[in-house]
């Protein structure tokens, strides 16, 4: 690390360390209730609401761990804060999704309809992060969008979701060999990501005219701590949120294809949003490759792991919604930030409040759909 020498933390410094602690007494918190609501059968609206809160609590405290955690490892090895953030952060971020997706392809033997949920989670959370979670963090911070970024990224992640939807519409789901291939060509993307992370690291550099140092640097132990507990820890609240809220819409009778693409998609880009907020203050390459990172990996490695565990078949009862209205949507919403990009290399806070007012339009065709006053296909 370049500039001022700084004394450096251990281990026992992070264990001692008031964030940490924080962090720690609030999973056990929410671990005991947990166990407890669930021993009790409690589910009425003010114990969720409980839960929900030490839940997002905790997925904020944890975020902030992994972020500090990644971005000193990027440092410590030299490697570009946005390849961290297009690989370690956006695979962390998206392992809600991921396991989402796996879980309900493994079960959806005994619930066909589970397969609708995993399709429209994948769908829901990149709308979810490419209009939603973007627009409030350029809302909070104006973002500076490197051409390099959007060359190679932010045209993959477009081609990724094209790619995903065409498979769809082509066969009405997805193969295992499909699956294969869609996990095939992320494993090649990261490969070329690695192969070149010097080259990254030079466009990053001028972008930032000096490496800032913090008051006092962790260890390479500490931070890795810091990148694994703050993960694990922000899956779990994560994990957590989607289920009391999935549980509220089941018992609303929802279907399958709308709580995954508005529930269980939002619930599992929490992590994406709590990462990138806090990410943004501190390291704008890793907030970008956050976002867009995580809509490479939940097109291709998400949905193709769960392609390869069981074939993924769209059902009737979600067919039209799925084709007609959740893909074209979240086709569009990818198609519009990428020319907001491409608009002088900035995001300002009104094109931020666009994306946020796309999402709100979903929303309520989305409603509107349900309720009967309007049909899709």
């Amino acid at each position: 690390m370049e500039g001022e020498k700084v004394k450096e933390q251990g281990l026992g410094s992070l264990l001692q360390w008031n964030a940490f602690i924080i962090a720690l007494a609030l999973f056990v918190t929410l671990f005991i209730l947990e166990g407890i609501t669930a021993v009790n059968d409690w589910t009425n609206i003010g114990i969720l609401l409980l839960l929900v809160v030490i839940a997002m609590a905790l997925l904020i405290t944890s975020a902030d761990f992994f972020v500090e955690g990644a971005k000193g490892l990027a440092r410590r090895v030299g490697m570009a804060e946005v390849v961290i953030g297009l690989t370690i952060v956006s695979i962390g971020t998206s392992l809600p999704e991921i396991l989402v997706t796996a879980t309900a392809s493994a079960t959806s033997e005994s619930d066909p309809a589970l397969m609708d949920l995993a399709v429209g989670n994948i769908y829901g959370s990149v709308l979810v992060q490419i209009t939603l979670v973007l627009g409030i963090v350029v809302a909070y911070k104006p973002l500076e969008i490197r051409p390099a970024w959007l060359r190679r990224d932010g045209l993959l992640m477009l081609a990724s979701v094209l790619m995903l939807s065409g498979l769809l519409w082509e066969g009405g789901g997805l193969s295992r060999v499909e699956g294969a291939i869609l996990c095939l060509i992320y494993l090649l993307y990261l490969f070329w990501l690695l192969s070149n992370k010097d080259k990254i690291r030079e466009d990053e550099l001028e972008l930032v005219d000096e490496i800032k140092t913090s008051e006092f640097s962790w260890s390479a132990t500490a931070y890795g701590v810091m990148v694994i507990l703050g993960l694990a820890l922000a899956v779990y609240a994560a994990s957590q949120l989607v289920n009391y809220a999935a549980e509220i819409a089941y018992k609303l009778d929802v279907p399958h294809a709308v709580v995954g693409t508005t529930v269980s998609g939002l619930g599992t880009s929490l992590p994406e949003l709590t990462v990138a907020m806090i990410a943004v203050r501190k390291s704008q390459g890793v907030a970008i490759g956050t976002l867009i990172g995580s809509n490479i990996t939940d097109p291709l490695l998400s949905i193709g792991i769960a392609a390869l565990i069981s074939p993924i078949s769209i059902t009737s009862a979600s067919y039209d919604l799925t084709m007609y209205l959740i893909i074209p949507a979240t086709l569009i919403a990818v198609s519009v930030c990428l020319a907001m990009m491409w608009s002088g290399f900035t995001f300002s806070r009104l094109e931020g409040s666009i994306l946020i007012g796309l999402y709100a339009i979903f929303i309520i065709l989305i409603e509107l759909e349900r309720q009967g006053y309007i049909t899709v296909g």
